[in-house]
């Protein structure tokens, strides 16, 4: 490929990355380019930089290559500072809702170095080890579903816990693909090696197993979780439960309906209540009670026939009951959301009327932040921008986990 077509795919890729193509059918197309080279800015800067140098250098110079490269670079900067600035929008959201001293309640407040780009990490960013880390994989907590029914669990590989924060992750992936490897692992891993307890499920897939099989698993490893995480120097009396995607609707449901019986079948009176609840770039209304147009098309071209079994018209309490936004109530659980200006999968829209339902009815924290220039899937490899978000998640997740102790030692005192 010559320099100047090589120069053409980098702009065309740069710009959707800046401004993904609109439109519902669109956006399925642009969101992978536009999510690769959002996260990869810097090392395709990099290649574009050392591309128009060797270019430069040699006899036959392409000036319309050369001017594209140099536009290129203008926007994947542009890309890098958006990363950056993540750092300050997250902090700005947890200080709105949390109060400007939410720093002093935490144990340690973080160094300049503990918020600082890892940038040697990011190198090589899909080499995800993390030697401070154990993980035991594949264990088994519903005996009925084979590999859909089991769990990885991250811990500390140095000391013995003993009653540690325990985080339950839920991939994403349409409730239709994806497995618990593939998504948080920064997330897990930067938890594990502070000491909580992290726990990543698989659950059953559409259409093979239609809605409400999905949600019935978040459950029933609520309850697994509840029931046996204290071998595993966890406590069970306080959990955590994220995701993104899919899994950030499944995370956001599943803490809004602890003990929904006809999701617990088999297990109706385990407790399935989670403490605090961190769903990224989610999608809060199956039903499309928002009226947004994509929504719309999601649920009846996608969400229906292919998740839930039905349509519509045939069914609404269906898509109502599965719908985040609609199950909002004053005891909602804490939360904090989290989701990208340019998410083309899951309208950005969508989370800001959630978080508005949440604010106007919880009696909780509700943290929002929405991140600048970010796609869907930001955090699922190390990049500038998850490296903020991790370390947000840290500082909030801390927050909440001292604020329940304190809350808990009270009450046992008061007794």
């Amino acid at each position: 490929m010559s320099f100047l077509r090589r120069q053409v795919v980098t702009a065309a890729l740069t710009a959707n990355a800046l401004r993904p193509l609109p439109g519902y059918g669109a956006s399925a197309v642009a969101f992978f380019p536009a999510w690769l080279v959002g996260e990869l800015a810097p090392h395709v800067l990099a290649v574009t930089a050392a591309d128009a140098a060797a270019h430069a250098s040699g006899r036959r110079r392409d000036p319309r290559g050369l001017a594209l490269a140099a536009v290129s670079a203008a926007g994947l900067a542009h890309l890098v500072a958006q990363s950056r600035q993540v750092r300050e929008v997250a902090e700005d959201a947890l200080v709105d809702a949390l109060g400007a001293d939410y720093l002093d309640q935490l144990e340690t407040r973080p160094t300049p170095a503990d918020l600082a780009v890892p940038w040697r990490r990011l190198v090589y960013p899909f080499r995800m080890r993390e030697a401070r880390v154990r993980v035991d994989r594949d264990i088994v907590f519903d005996d009925t579903a084979g590999r859909r029914g089991m769990l990885d669990i991250y811990r500390p590989a140095d000391g013995q816990l003993a009653d540690a924060p325990v985080l339950l992750q839920v991939h994403g992936g349409g409730w239709t693909i994806g497995r618990k490897d593939q998504q948080a692992i920064p997330l897990m891993q930067h938890l594990a090696a502070k000491g909580w307890v992290c726990v990543a499920i698989n659950y059953r897939l559409a259409p093979r197993h239609l809605w409400p099989a999905q949600i019935v698993d978040v459950k029933k490893a609520i309850a697994w979780v509840r029931e046996h995480i204290a071998a595993y120097g966890g406590d069970p009396d306080y959990i955590a439960i994220t995701g993104g995607s899919a899994g950030g609707h499944l995370a956001a449901l599943a803490a809004l309906t602890p003990g929904r019986r006809e999701w617990q079948p088999g297990f109706e009176d385990a407790d399935t209540s989670v403490q605090v609840a961190v769903p990224l770039y989610g999608v809060y209304d199956i039903a499309g009670s928002t009226g947004l147009r994509r929504t719309l098309l999601m649920r009846d071209g996608f969400v229906g026939p292919r998740v839930l079994g039905t349509r519509w018209e045939q069914d609404p309490e269906v898509f109502e009951d599965a719908s985040p936004i609609l199950q909002v109530s004053e005891d909602a659980p804490d939360m904090f959301v989290l989701h990208g200006h340019h998410d083309s999968l899951a309208p950005v829209e969508a989370a800001r009327a959630f978080v508005e339902r949440l604010r106007s009815v919880s009696k909780r924290s509700v943290v929002y932040a929405e991140l600048p220039g970010a796609q869907h899937a930001f955090d699922v490899f190390p990049s500038i921008r998850s490296s903020h978000v991790v370390r947000a998640v840290d500082r909030y997740l801390h927050w909440h986990w001292n604020q329940y102790r304190r809350e808990r030692a009270a009450a046992a005192g008061a007794r």
